[in-house]
């Protein structure tokens, strides 16, 4: 074989092994851009995921949040319709005192006994003036359905002027602060009077001619 044939062999063989590297080259180029696209895929996913972790933990909290402001806003007002609750508790003995006065009679000096009455009344309005500005009334009780809601029954009697289980007599006053009560009314609850026999029982004298008769 002449050198130039063997040149132009070597030339081919050459050629082959760059085309070879050349295409071995390009096909891991590929694979490894295909790696990287397939980890910068990966890496999406799991920021996305992430992303969504983040803004339901964020709903959740800022939800938490919301209802904390109103419990607290909620405990902010009863505090402040409440506040006076002990204060109150201890005038309306006070309250029922001034009552109690009203109700002496003074049949001996009536000149007395109107003036201490006047005097007691302006007392009594003006304290309960106070108490409606903090939100205080009295339980209306007496000839209403007995509720033991908001009355406390020390006794019961027959009463034909009442209805069954109703408020015949008031011994003591209940009060409401904003719908809340701070004391029942202390009350006497009616009954129906025990009913009669519709036969009188017979007298001696009765059985005795009832006897005679017999025989």
């Amino acid at each position: 074989m002449s050198k130039r044939k063997s040149k132009h062999l070597s030339g081919q063989t050459g050629e082959i092994e760059v085309a070879d590297e050349l295409e071995a080259g390009a096909s891991e180029e590929a694979e490894k851009g295909s790696a990287e696209e397939e980890s910068l895929e990966e890496q999406f996913r799991a920021a996305e995921a992430r992303a969504k972790e983040n803004y339901d933990r964020l709903l959740r909290v800022t939800a938490e949040f919301e209802n904390y402001q109103k419990r607290m806003e909620r405990e902010m007002n009863d505090f402040r319709k409440f506040a006076n609750e002990s204060l109150i508790k201890d005038i309306l003995p006070i309250v029922d005192n001034l009552e109690r006065a009203l109700e002496i009679p003074y049949e001996n000096n009536e000149s007395a006994f109107n003036g201490m009455r006047e005097g007691v009344q302006m007392t009594l309005n003006g304290l309960q003036e106070s108490l409606e500005r903090f939100g205080v009334v009295s339980i209306d009780s007496l000839d209403k359905p007995f509720d033991p809601n908001f009355h406390q029954a020390v006794m019961q009697e027959e009463s034909e002027g009442h209805p069954d289980n109703t408020v015949s007599k008031e011994l003591q006053k209940g009060y409401v602060m904003r719908e809340r009560l701070l004391r029942p009314a202390m009350v006497v609850v009616s009954k129906k009077p025990a009913s009669k026999p519709d036969i009188e029982p017979q007298t001696t004298e009765d059985e005795h001619k009832v006897d005679i008769n017999i025989k």
